[in-house]
């Protein structure tokens, strides 16, 4: 039988509550080893396409099949087999760490002793294990999120949900939980993120799902969703007074101009078109004191499509 790639194939999944569609005929699969990001707006439909998949509620229709072993395919997978860091966290409180880490494994499938050492491996990892047998409650919030990530996968899993993996961490710990997060995956566990620091998706997704209103709006390699975009670089101009920007959204290399300040605009430019003929005309009307290109980023991309998906949802 053919090796099967992926292992997770969604096909036209639709959940209602009431009158509300909150996800919409929506069909992706994600790759064995890799990292596949969800992303989506507040309301997009996210936490219950990841609920869906967890099997925490059902869709009214469509399909959810996992492919968590190769040529062999199952709608609910076993507990070993799966990790879930939900985003409203939640741990015993008034529990030794150790212990509810331990108890976590088991009702994973792990003996007590692999649990505790799996446990105690994580800990030192995430500079916790001299607080092992305090309680959760004596962590600040930032190691609490520590110990419940360390739940979801201490018993590595084949395949993982992160949810807000990065949410509550300063920029040291961020990084930290970038390199844990590959090292996962390189490791053979396959990772469904969800995430709003897009400066972190974009370095560590190795495919993309942009959500908004229960649908898809954009799907693929960061790469490619980049190159169906219609807009090429960016530059960000800095000038001494608020100008009129007319000028400049008329020009035939401007895709669209918007207002960073009174003093800074941001402008996006069309692919493939040259900047000698805006630069002059920007230098001509406006007092320049700085010019700096940018990379389109996934952030441009997400606020951009989101925007039009609302407006095209709102003149229907």
């Amino acid at each position: 039988m053919e090796k099967l790639d992926g292992i997770l194939k969604v096909n036209s999944i639709l959940k209602q509550f009431g009158k509300i569609t909150a996800v919409n005929n929506l069909s992706f699969s994600i790759n064995r080893g890799e990292i596949f990001a969800l992303l989506g707006p507040n309301g997009a439909g996210k936490t219950t396409t990841v609920r869906m998949l967890m099997d925490i509620i059902k869709p009214d229709e469509g399909i959810i099949e996992f492919y968590l072993h190769e040529n062999k395919n199952s709608q609910i997978p076993l507990a070993s087999e799966l990790g879930y860091l939900p985003e409203e966290r939640g741990l015993y409180q008034e529990i030794p760490i150790i212990k509810t880490l331990e108890f976590m494994g088991i009702i994973r499938g792990m003996e007590k002793n692999q649990a505790q050492r799996s446990s105690e491996e994580w800990l030192e990892k995430l500079e916790l294990l001299d607080r092992k047998n305090e309680k959760l409650s004596t962590l600040s919030k930032g190691n609490q999120q520590k110990v419940q990530f360390i739940s979801s996968v201490l018993h590595k899993p084949l395949f993982a949900v992160l949810d807000e993996p990065f949410a509550g961490y300063d920029p040291i710990n961020q990084e930290a939980f970038l390199m844990i997060i590959k090292e996962l995956r390189d490791k053979g566990t396959t990772i469904l993120l969800s995430a709003h620091q897009m400066h972190l998706v974009e370095r560590i997704a190795d495919r993309v799902l942009l959500m908004n209103n229960g649908k898809k709006i954009a799907y693929g390699t960061v790469d490619e969703i980049k190159k169906d975009y219609s807009t090429g670089e960016k530059i960000i101009i800095n000038v001494d007074s608020k100008p009129e920007l007319s000028l400049l959204q008329n020009d035939d290399a401007v895709q669209k101009v918007e207002f960073i300040n009174d003093t800074e605009i941001k402008i996006f430019l069309k692919q493939n078109k040259s900047l000698s003929g805006l630069l002059n005309k920007a230098a001509t009307n406006y007092k320049i004191t700085s010019v700096k290109t940018e990379h389109i980023s996934l952030h441009d991309i997400f606020i951009d499509k989101v925007n039009k998906d609302k407006g095209d949802n709102d003149e229907q």
